[in-house]
């Protein structure tokens, strides 16, 4: 059974692996064999150690991956600097806070371009070339607020239901051709961009007092899933949304 989960010989891409969830999940594919690319806005060097360190390579590129103009060249130096690529790992994003009313155009913007956008066209891309090689995985990084609406959040909670249709839509036409396409939906975890809840205690309190399991995630709690939907144990899982949450969306 464990041969099912082994990605010895695989390559993954996984956008915002600086740290946090994409480094988490760039660690777990690692551990189980792939070797990795990965993508974010500035040299990613600590990760970069930590897969190496593991026995695989990584190939670090620093895009901007906000700027559309960029993810043309991205994909092709990817699969020219590797040769193929197996595994696509969306996760790179953002996130704004002010209340709806006071939501700028500009904030709407850049949330939606990255979130949504990028998702859309590297799913795209990559997966062309997964279509033509008769296999692929690509797994999108949805949200609690795919099925909810949030405070202060329009815009992520509006992209983040977006990631989620454009993982079932991606997943009804591939899914006949070779390639799977899932989403994980963490729940509340302890990164940078839940640091303004967790020093909120009163905030933090509530939020704790709702999840069955009691405490914040972590980046290594996504590793075991991020494995499972990138290797051959996943076959027949299509267009799923899975909830990486500590009990949050059963309670």
């Amino acid at each position: 059974m464990g041969e099912q989960f082994e990605l010895e010989g695989k390559v993954a891409v996984v956008t915002g692996a600086l740290q946090g969830l994409g480094q988490g999940m760039a660690l777990g594919l690692a551990e189980a064999g792939a070797d990795i690319i990965g993508i974010s806005h500035i040299e990613q060097s600590e990760t970069k150690q930590k897969v190496e360190s593991l026995g695989r390579k990584f190939f670090d590129m620093p895009v901007d991956l906000s700027k559309q103009e960029n993810l043309s060249a991205v994909v092709e130096e990817a699969i020219s600097k590797m040769g193929r690529v197996d595994i696509l790992i969306n996760n790179a994003g953002m996130i704004r806070r002010e209340f709806a009313e006071n939501f700028t155009d500009k904030d709407w913007d850049d949330v939606v371009n990255l979130n949504l956008n990028t998702v859309f066209r590297l799913s795209r891309d990559f997966g062309k070339h997964m279509i033509e090689n008769g296999s692929g995985k690509i797994i999108n990084v949805a949200s609690m607020l795919s099925f909810q609406g949030g405070i202060k959040v329009p815009a992520y909670a509006a992209t983040k239901h977006g990631v989620a249709g454009l993982t079932k839509s991606f997943a009804n036409e591939w899914a006949s051709k070779g390639v799977n396409v899932n989403a994980i939906a963490p729940g509340y975890m302890a990164t940078e961009n839940t640091a303004p809840l967790r020093a909120d205690k009163e905030r933090s309190a509530n939020i704790l007092s709702r999840i069955p399991k009691g405490e914040w995630g972590t980046p290594e709690d996504l590793k075991g899933p991020a494995v499972f939907l990138a290797s051959e144990a996943s076959r027949y899982v299509n267009g799923h949304i899975l909830c990486v949450d500590g009990g949050w969306m059963g309670s």
